[in-house]
C-alpha cells in the first residue's frame, strides 16, 4: 500500500492502521505522506521515489498488486513513469477522478474520500499475512542500507548532516508536542528519510514546484495554528536567505515557539550534488556566502548559535528546546555530502545510485 496526502488530508490515518494490520499489507509513505502510517512499525517500509530508499523501490518494482491511497504518481514517485510497478495491478484511490490514471495506468479505479474506501474496504477484506513477502523486502533493505556511504564521516569531518538529524530525531520522539517544516534541498530529503514519522501533520513541506523559503514563513503558520507545540523550521542557508527577514515578523508577532535549525553547507546543496554527478562538477552558481546566521538571529532580537562540531549538538538542541523563546542554530556541515539513494532523472525507480561509484 502507497499512502499519500490524501489519507492525511481525509483523517484517514486510524483506517490504514488498521486495514495493514488486519492484512499484513506492507506500507510505503510518500514525501507529502509522511505521518499517515507509524515509521516505527514493522508494516512500514518507509519512502518511495527519486530518493526513496532502495528496498521500498525494489518492493515497487516486484510486487504483484499496488494499492495507491491518496496520492497523485507524481514522477518523484514514479521516475520513468512506463517503467514503474511493472508487475502490478495498480488501485487507486482518490478524491478527484482528473488523478486517476493521468501518470499510470490503472486496473482499479475507485472515486472516493479515502477514510470512506478504507472503511469499506476492511469490512470486506479477510485476515491474512505478508510474512514471506516482508521478510524477502527486509533482506533487500539489510544488503543495501550498509552500502549507504554517505552515512559515514568523510577523513576530517567535524560535523556531519547526519549528526543533526540523528539528534534532532531523537529528542523529537523523546519530547513529542513538535511539528516539523522542511524547505527545499538536501536537507529536505535528509529530513524525510532521516526523521522517523510517527504522527500526521507534524511534516509540512513543500513538495511542488521545488518553492525555496517556503519553511520560515510557513513555520511561522504552523507556530500560531499550534501555539502550545514547538515548531521545527529545518532549512538550508540557500532557501533561508530568500525569505530570513521574517525573523522579523516573528519577533514583532511575539511567536516564540519556533526553532530554526540550519543545515548550512555553503551551497545550494541539491543542484550541487547534480552538478558533481551530472556535470563533471561544474560547481556554476551553487557556492554560497552567507552572513553570520547567529548574529543575524540576534540582530531581529532572537537567540542565535552556531554549531561546528559533532560533539556540540546535542547541547545545541537541549538549548534551543528550552529557551523560552524562538531560536536560530547555524549548523556549518561537512560542504560536498550528497543524498542517496538518487534515481537520476528520466531512469526507473529500479535503477539507483547508492553512492558516486554504486548503483542498485
Amino acid at each position: 500500500m502507497m499512502a499519500g496526502n490524501g489519507v492525511i488530508q481525509s483523517g484517514a490515518t486510524a483506517e490504514l492502521l488498521a486495514l495493514a494490520e488486519h492484512t499484513g499489507i506492507p506500507v510505503i509513505t510518500t514525501l507529502h505522506g509522511k505521518g499517515a502510517f507509524p515509521e516505527s512499525h514493522s508494516l512500514s517500509l518507509g519512502m518511495p521515489g527519486m530518493h526513496g530508499w532502495v528496498h521500498v523501490n525494489r518492493a515497487i518494482q516486484e510486487c504483484d498488486v499496488l494499492l495507491n491511497i491518496g496520492g497523485r504518481f507524481d514522477d518523484r514517485v514514479t521516475g520513468k513513469a512506463s517503467t514503474f510497478a511493472p508487475h502490478a495491478s495498480v488501485i487507486h484511490i482518490d478524491i478527484d477522478p482528473s488523478e486517476i490514471g493521468k501518470n499510470v495506468p490503472v486496473a482499479v479505479p475507485i472515486v472516493g474520500d479515502a477514510r470512506n474506501v478504507l472503511q469499506a474496504l476492511l469490512r470486506e477484506m479477510t485476515p491474512r499475512s505478508s510474512g514471506e513477502w516482508l521478510d524477502h523486502i527486509r533482506r533487500e533493505q539489510s544488503r543495501y542500507q550498509k552500502r549507504h556511504r554517505e552515512l559515514a564521516r568523510p577523513a576530517g569531518a567535524a560535523l556531519m548532516p547526519h549528526d543533526v538529524y540523528a539528534e534532532l530525531n531523537r529528542t523529537f520522539n523523546e519530547r513529542g508536542a513538535y511539528r516539523v517544516v522542511t524547505d527545499v534541498g538536501q536537507h529536505q530529503m535528509w529530513a524525510a528519510q532521516l526523521i522517523e514519522w510517527h504522527r500526521p501533520r507534524t511534516h509540512i513541506t513543500s513538495g511542488g514546484a521545488g518553492t525555496m523559503g517556503f519553511a520560515l514563513p510557513a513555520a511561522l503558520g504552523v507556530a500560531l495554528a499550534y501555539p502550545d507545540e514547538t515548531v521545527w523550521a529545518i532549512v538550508g542557508d540557500g532557501g533561508f536567505q530568500m525569505t530570513n527577514q521574517e525573523l522579523s515578523t516573528l519577533v514583532q508577532e511575539d511567536v516564540r515557539n519556533v526553532k530554526v535549525a540550519i543545515v548550512n553547507n555553503g551551497y545550494l546543496g541539491m543542484v550541487r550534488q547534480w552538478q558533481q554527478l551530472f556535470e563533471n562538477k561544474v560547481y556554476s552558481a551553487t557556492p554560497l556566502i552567507s552572513p553570520d546566521f547567529a548574529k543575524l538571529a540576534e540582530a531581529h532580537g532572537l537567540f542565535g548559535r552556531t554549531v561546528e562540531r559533532a560533539e556540540d549538538v546535542e547541547s545545541a538542541v537541549r538549548e534551543a528546546w528550552q529557551h523560552d523563546g524562538s531560536v536560530v542554530i547555524d549548523f556549518r556541515v561537512e560542504r560536498e555530502v550528497n543524498v542517496f539513494p538518487m534515481v537520476p532523472q528520466g531512469k526507473s525507480i529500479g535503477e539507483m545510485l547508492v553512492s558516486e561509484e554504486v548503483s542498485a
